[in-house]
C-alpha cells in the first residue's frame, strides 16, 4: 500500500485527494495545508467575497475520503532521497508527493501597510476597509486590480490606480489591446506609465516623488510560485517547479500541479506557467490516473481564464506568445473580441467579452489546430473554421 502526501491546501490539493479516491487509490493520503482553513476556492476572493460574506470552502468530505488533513502545517523543506517533507512539527514520509503550494503575491517595497488579496483572510481584511469615502490606492491595473477596483467602486470608495505600463493589462495582452480597456476605468483615477517607489505609512510614494494618501493600499502586481521551501531538494526549478506533460518533476516520485508548476505543453511546444484556476482543477485527474494506472497520463488542455470586472466578463483561452499577431474581431452591436495567430496562421489564443458561446467555439478551434481565414476572422459573427 502506497502513501501519497499532498502539500498545498488550495483547489489543486483538494482535487488531488478527491481524484485519487475516484480512480481507486486505496492507500494513505495526507494533506498538508499552510493555512488554518480547510481548502477553499480563491477566485471569488476578489469578486463576490469583497461585496459581502461568502463561504468559499470546498464541500469535500475528507473523513469519507479517509484523508489525514493537517492545517496550519506549512512545508519547510523537502528531502527527495529520504522521501520526507519537513514541517515545524517534524517530518512526513511519502511514497509519492504532489506539490500544490500555489503562488504567493509579490509585495511592494516599504511599509507592510499593504494588502494583496490571495487568502480568505486577505479578502476579509480588505472588505472591511471598502467603505463609502475610503481612499483606496491600487498598484497595478491587472486582472486582480480591475476586480478589486470594481468592488471598491461599488462600495463607494475613492479609487486611484497606479500602473507602470502604458495601459491596463498591457503586460498580459499588449498595449494596443490594453488601451481598449481604459474607458472601463472611468470611475477610477487611473495613472498610467507611473511607478511606485514604496508604500508609506500614509499611502504610496511614486517614482516621481509625488505622494498619494490612502486608507488602504492594494498590491496587484502579480504572484510568484511558492517554491522557497524546495531549496536544496534537487528538483528542477525555473520560474516554478518544472514538470513534464504528465506533471511529473525531475524526481519520478514527485509531481507538481496548479500555480506552482511549469508544465510542458506539446500543443504549445513550450513550458507554460499557466496560473489559472482551470488548470488547478483539471491537472490532479491526470496525476491520479497516472498513479493508479499502468501508464502515465498527459495533461495538456487549452488554458482557460476568466475575469469579472466593471460589469463585464472577460474569457481568455489558449496561450499566445510575444511574436503572435492579434486580430481584432468586430461585431455590428459594438461587441469585439481578439484572436492571436502565430507566424503560420495557427490560432493560439482568443479573448472574448460577454460572449461565452464565442469562447467555447474558440477553445474548440484552438484544440483542433485551426488556421482561420484572416478576412472572416475579423468578423465576430463568423465561425472559427479553416
Amino acid at each position: 500500500m502506497k502513501k501519497v502526501v499532498v502539500v498545498g491546501g488550495g483547489l489543486a490539493g483538494a482535487r488531488t485527494c478527491e481524484t485519487l479516491r475516484t480512480h481507486g487509490f486505496d492507500g494513505e493520503i495526507v494533506l498538508l495545508a499552510a493555512e488554518a482553513h480547510l481548502p477553499y476556492d480563491r477566485p471569488p476572493l476578489t469578486k463576490a467575497a469583497l461585496k459581502g460574506e461568502l463561504d468559499t470552502q470546498f464541500r469535500t468530505d475528507y473523513d469519507a475520503l479517509k484523508v489525514d488533513v493537517r492545517t496550519s502545517t506549512p512545508a519547510t523543506g523537502l528531502d527527495t532521497e529520504a522521501k520526507q517533507i519537513h514541517t515545524a512539527d517534524g517530518s512526513v514520509d511519502y511514497d509519492f508527493l504532489v506539490i500544490a503550494t500555489g503562488a504567493a503575491p509579490i509585495l511592494l517595497p516599504g511599509s507592510t501597510r499593504q494588502l494583496a488579496v490571495r487568502t480568505v483572510d486577505d479578502s476579509r481584511a480588505l472588505r472591511d476597509k471598502l467603505v463609502p469615502g475610503a481612499k483606496v490606492v491600487l498598484v497595478g491595473a491587472s486582472w486582480i486590480g480591475a476586480e478589486v477596483a470594481t468592488a471598491a467602486l461599488a462600495a463607494g470608495a475613492h479609487v486611484t490606480c497606479v500602473e507602470f505600463g502604458p495601459a491596463p493589462l498591457a503586460g498580459a495582452l499588449g498595449q494596443d489591446i490594453g488601451g481598449r480597456f481604459v474607458d472601463w476605468w472611468s470611475g477610477v483615477d487611473l495613472r498610467l506609465g507611473v511607478g511606485v517607489k514604496k508604500v508609506t505609512d500614509t499611502g504610496v510614494e511614486l517614482s516621481s516623488g509625488e505622494n498619494i494618501d490612502a486608507d488602504v493600499v492594494v498590491a496587484g502586481i502579480g504572484v510568484e510560485p511558492d517554491t522557497a521551501w524546495l531549496e536544496g531538494s534537487g528538483l528542477k526549478i525555473d520560474r516554478g517547479v518544472v514538470v513534464d506533460e504528465h506533471l511529473r518533476t525531475s524526481d519520478p516520485h514527485v509531481f507538481a500541479v496548479g500555480d506552482v508548476a511549469v508544465r510542458w505543453s506539446p500543443r504549445a511546444n513550450d513550458a507554460l506557467l499557466v496560473e489559472h484556476w482551470d488548470d488547478a482543477r483539471t491537472g490532479p485527474d491526470a496525476i491520479a490516473r497516472t498513479l493508479v494506472g499502468d501508464a502515465p497520463v498527459a495533461h495538456d488542455p487549452v488554458p482557460y481564464f476568466w475575469s469579472d470586472q466593471f460589469g463585464r466578463k472577460l474569457q481568455y483561452v489558449g496561450h499566445h506568445g510575444a511574436e503572435d499577431h492579434p486580430v481584432i474581431r468586430n461585431g455590428d452591436d459594438g461587441k469585439w473580441a481578439v484572436a492571436w495567430l502565430d507566424v503560420t496562421g495557427l490560432l493560439t489564443a482568443h479573448l472574448s467579452i460577454d460572449t461565452p458561446k464565442l469562447m467555447i467555439g474558440a477553445r474548440a478551434a484552438i484544440a483542433g489546430g485551426i488556421r482561420p481565414d484572416l478576412v472572416a476572422l475579423q468578423d465576430i459573427t463568423q465561425p472559427l473554421t479553416q
